[in-house]
This record gives C-alpha cells, structure tokens and sequence, in this order.
C-alpha cells in the first residue's frame, strides 16, 4: 500500500536470482491448457464446478488439490492484486557469483576454515567433520570440490585441502564411533530395516508400516540413500495427494527435543548439522537446489505492516518483555476466534478493501496506544489485515535464503522424506520467523477443527493461504506463464503438510542431537587433555579433576540422583532413581517439598547439564535411567522457564 511510502523508508525486498534459477514445483497437476496467467481468473473459474457446489463440498476430505479446488487460489491472488499493496519490483536482479554459493554454504556449516585460513573455528570444524555421517561428508565434499573448482577456472589462488585430507580417518579415543564408516552405514541400514519390519521392541502384531514410522535416530539423507539403493523392505506406496497419510514417531525414552529446549551454544551446533543435512537429503534425491540471497534495503523502522520481524519484536518486546510472536498479529488472530470460529468462509471470504485499507490506517496509529476500538472491527476484515500483514512482511516468513528449500521440498520421493525435510528447514529459520509460523500454522488448525460449520477444511485453508505466504513481493513477477498452475499447487500443497503435520515440524531428531553429543564430548575431551597439561606443569597430579577420557559417571549414592533448585528455598534434594522414574515425577516430588512456591507448575522445568550437553529443558515424558546411560555425567537442575507471550 502507498501508505508505506513514507519518510521512515521503502519496503523492498529483492531475490539475487534470475526465473532460470527459480525451481519447477513438482506436483499432482492436472491436465493444463494453454493459458493460466494469473490475470485471467476466467478460465481457471469456468474449470470450476457447476453453480451451487460449495468449496467445502468439493473438498470435504482430504482431495488432491486439482484445477477446481484451486478456484480459491486464483481468486485470492486477484484480491490481493485488487487490494493495491503490490508495489513494483525495482530491484537489480543478479544471479550470485560463480563460487559464492558454495562458501556461503560452507560458512554456514561452520566449515569456513576449509576455505579461509582466517576463519577462527578450525577445531570446532575438526570436531564436526569427525562426527557426519557418510552422506553428509558426500555433501561437504561435492561442496569444497566445487569451489575448488571455480577457483581453478578463474586463476585465482586458493587454499582449499584436498577433500582426501578433510576426512581422514580420525584419531580420536576408541570409544568413539566412526559415523562415516562403512560399519556405521551397515548399521543405518539394518536399522532401517528393522523399523520397516515392525520388528523392533515397540513393534506390535502384524508388523508396522514403514512408510508412515518416522525414523528419528538415523540420519534422513542415511533414510533416503537407503531407500535409493532399494533396501527398503515393503515397496512405496502411490503417493498421490488424494490422502494424507498418519506418521508417526515411536516414544524416546530420553524425551523429545524442541529448538527452544537447548542452550544457545549447542542450537548453534544444532543449526550447521542441519544445514549439511538438508543438502545431504536433496543430494541423495538428485535434486539441484539454488539459494537466493536477500539484497539489503531500505525498510520501514517502526510502525506495524511492512516492518522486518526482528524489528517489529524488539519494540514489542520493550512493551511486554520476552514476546516471541508480533502482538499485532496475536491480537488479530485472538480477535477472529473471539467473533466465532465457525463464520462459514473465514480466512476465505475477504474484507473490503476500503474498510480493510482505512484499518491498516487506524491500527498504525492507535494500536499500540491501547485506543484501537477492536468492537468495531468486522471479522472478514480482521482476517484480510491478517493475511495483508503477512504479505508486507520485507522479507518473506519462510525467508529468502530458503524459499528455494521450500519449493523444492515436493520433488523429494515420498511424502516422508518432504516431511523429514520439512522438520529440518524448520529448525533452519531464524528463531521470529520460526516461532510467528508456529503460531500461525497452530491458528490455521484451529479454523479448520470448526470446519463443519465454517466450511474450511485442510485443503481450503491452504489453497487460501498460500499465496499470501509464498507470493510475496519480488517473487510473483519472476513466475513464468507456464509454472502458474504448477506453482499454485505446490505451494498450497507445501502449506498441507506445514498445517496438517505441525506437531512433527518442531523438534530435533535425536540423530542431530547425538552429534551435538559427540562434538561436546570431544570438546570436552580436549579440554581436559589441556587442563592435564597444566596441573602436570604445576605438579598437580592428584586434583580431583581426572583426565580420563571416559566420561565420568555421576557420583552420588547407587540408586539415587540429586537434582539441584538454585532458585528456591530447597536447593537440593535426592530422588530414588528406577527404571520408571520421568522427568514429570521429579517435578511433581519437588513441588510437595518446596511449600513456599509460588511460580506455576507449567513453569517448571528439569534441566539435563553438563556433561555431553550444555543444558536442556526435559521433556516431562523422559525417562531418567534412559537418558543417564545415555549422558552419564549429567547433573539435573530445576528452574523455572518463562514462557513468552505467543
């Protein structure tokens, strides 16, 4: 909208990338004629079905999204046209130097040093390079191969190691596993299969399905290779967009992981795995994948719509400390389930545009003074300022860096893979980016549990949705005539899953955090290689401190643990460890001991510290004996946990 045009700066958002780059969605498409441009909505509504049949009738289960459920796309893309807040795309487009791409990638992976002498993370880049897993060093080595490369092709001196030298073979203590051997990869295998076989321990009567088990202790692109290599036990269904299939995850004894669970030393480890992972994944798929890169610009500093999100929660967040999700868009979406989530076409039926404008207007003006009069505001034009803001976001919520993944996500062979790959571009976004679509996708359900009323089912909110969060400005005019259909339906399919799947999208497979393990270990190996050096200097042979390289196993009494509560009266107690015990029971023992407690339940936590972990908030549902074996140094510690606004 022209109102954006201010003093205060033009939002403009750019892709370095050229419509050659863009990548072609590939989906269940129907039959399509020569024209689908997006102006002439038309054609794609005389596709549509006769007079009278309701969205909701012509998609009351889970449909394949084909030309006549897609009528709602096309018309959302004419009411966003016909809103105005399209603003042309100025912006110098240019496609990434030759070379740029691979030491971004590097950089991001922790592995600058591969290529930049200067860099100063050289151990930390050993201690991850020890810990891939073969199809991972095949994505870190495709990567310095190709830089290396492109160097050679312009004459330009490089330091790069030869590929031979990065993976050689490593000197670490014995009782450290060779991910990248051949062994490690035998056993990914049998793992797999034995999933597939429903032979496991959890595996009940008739054997499980091994298309809808996800597997979260061995790594995806492993899972992917595998199936690749057509080791996989039972042949792949059809995976047509007719049905959804239910995935599930087998309980973990040691507790699922969220990204806001770990601390942010071992989230920064967390994050370069899963950058070589997801590359890993599509690797393995054959599947090229170009990154865009966000050009830096001019944008709104202050105010509501078109403001960057970091920007927009720093001022919110001096408002009302540790906020994770705009309160304009908290409001917004508490405002429209206050008026009734069964208002038949909600999200669907649009705002006028006028009204809807004259809001934006109010809002910029009065919100955060508290004087917005929100009785007045109708729900259909709440639901249009929803969408409106996510539309002016300057940079897109999925973020430019990985839009491509995202589109890319349905080339992938199976519907678990494009899950699996999903989980890891979650835990790719930035922290806002991430914790505003979680809100978001937890919303969309929500409209849709009403659907019997509202008339909104899984398909039509995401048909709705999704040009509002994929065409965002900078992209739309890059779509080439002939990929507007295909790109309709593989967005609004990518929206599908993201709503339909949400409670598997935001945890860390516990293969990740294995490798985190790993590398804290060898870090802490290292360090205590170099605090034995110094006591022998200083003749301090019989510290307490050993310099054994086993991890050292917790010393209290056989049978018991002692958990720490720094914050409160009762600084410690012991609990009586057995196979049954969780982190749920020994929240609950310290809540009938400590009497003067005045923070809530659910705003306590057990914390995993130390040992191969920097610190982690446990899931209630771990169990205690599990996770010891698993981190035997491990110290528990009670706190409470502020849980932000959204």
């Amino acid at each position: 909208m022209n109102r954006q045009q201010s003093d205060q700066g033009v939002v403009l958002t750019a892709f370095i990338s050229n419509s050659e780059d863009l990548p072609a969605v590939s989906c269940s498409r129907a039959e399509h004629t020569e024209s689908h441009k997006m102006g002439q909505y038309n054609v794609q509504r005389s596709r549509g079905p006769a007079a009278g049949t309701s969205p909701h009738q012509r998609c009351n289960s889970q449909e394949s999204l084909d030309e006549k459920v897609m009528v709602d796309y096309f018309k959302e893309l004419e009411i966003i046209q016909h809103t105005g807040d399209e603003q042309p795309d100025d912006c110098q487009m240019k496609v990434s130097d030759e070379g740029e791409q691979e030491e971004a990638w590097l950089t991001e992976a922790g592995l600058a040093t591969l290529f930049d002498e200067s860099a100063t993370d050289g151990e930390d880049s050993i201690v991850l390079l020890s810990t891939l897993t073969r199809t991972q060093a095949a994505a870190v080595q495709r990567r310095v191969e190709t830089l290396k490369q492109t160097l050679r092709k312009r004459n330009k001196p490089y330091s790069v190691p030869d590929v031979r030298d990065i993976f050689k073979p490593s000197s670490s203590s014995d009782d450290t596993t060779d991910v990248t051997s051949p062994e490690r990869s035998l056993d990914d295998k049998a793992g797999v299969q034995t999933l597939g076989n429903g032979a496991g321990p959890d595996a009940h009567g008739g054997g499980a399905d091994n298309e809808t088990d996800i597997n979260l202790e061995v790594s995806f692109s492993e899972q992917a290779l595998i199936y690749k290599e057509g080791l996989k036990v039972t042949q792949p269904r059809h995976e047509a967009d007719d049905r959804l299939p239910d995935f599930k995850v087998s309980q973990d004894k040691t507790g699922q992981t969220r990204a806001r669970d770990l601390s942010s030393e071992d989230m920064k480890k967390v994050r370069r795995l899963v950058v070589i992972e997801m590359s890993a994944v599509f690797d393995t798929c054959g599947i090229e994948m170009k990154t865009h890169k966000a050009l830096k610009m001019k944008v709104r500093e202050s105010g509501l719509f078109g403001v960057p999100l970091p920007t927009l929660l720093e001022q919110d967040q001096r408002r009302i400390p540790g906020t994770k999700v705009p309160l304009i868009l908290q409001h917004l979406m508490s405002h429209i389930e206050e008026q009734g989530l069964d208002t038949e076409g909600v999200l669907r039926i649009p705002g006028a545009a006028t009204r809807v404008k004259a809001v934006c207007q109010e809002m910029e003006q009065k919100f955060y003074d508290g004087m917005f009069p929100w009785e007045s505001l109708k729900q259909h034009d709440a639901a249009s300022v929803l969408k409106l803001f996510i539309r002016e976001l300057p940079f897109p919520l999925l973020t430019v860096e990985h839009f491509t993944a995202f589109l890319s996500v349905l080339k992938l062979p199976t519907k678990k893979q494009q899950l699996q790959t999903l989980n890891l571009l979650m835990l790719l976004l930035p922290e806002p980016n991430r914790d505003t679509l979680k809100a978001l996708m937890e919303f969309f359900q929500r409209v849709i549990d009403h659907k019997d009323k509202n008339k909104m089912t899984l398909n039509n909110v995401a048909v709705v949705m999704a040009p509002n969060i994929f065409m965002c400005k900078g992209f739309r005019n890059k779509i080439r005539e002939q990929e507007e259909f295909a790109m309709a339906t593989g967005t609004a399919n990518i929206v599908r899953l993201l709503i339909r799947y949400q409670n598997l999208l935001w945890t860390i497979p516990k293969f990740i955090l294995n490798q985190v393990r790993k590398q804290n270990m060898e870090n802490q190996r290292k360090m205590n290689r170099d605090r034995a050096v110094k006591k022998l200097l200083k003749k301090m042979t019989h510290d307490r401190e050993k310099t054994s390289d086993k991890p050292e196993k917790n010393t209290e009494a056989e049978g018991f643990i002692r958990v720490q509560a720094p914050q409160f009266s009762m600084v410690s107690m012991a609990v009586q460890l057995n196979d049954d015990l969780k982190a749920s029971d020994v929240l609950t023992r310290f809540l009938t001991q400590e009497r003067s407690l005045t923070v809530k339940r659910e705003d306590l936590c057990l914390f995993e510290t130390g040992g191969n972990i920097k610190e982690r908030c446990l899931d209630e549902e771990t169990y205690i004996r599990a996770l010891l074996e698993l981190n035997p140094s491990a110290e528990w510690v009670i706190k409470s946990v502020h849980h932000a606004q959204g």
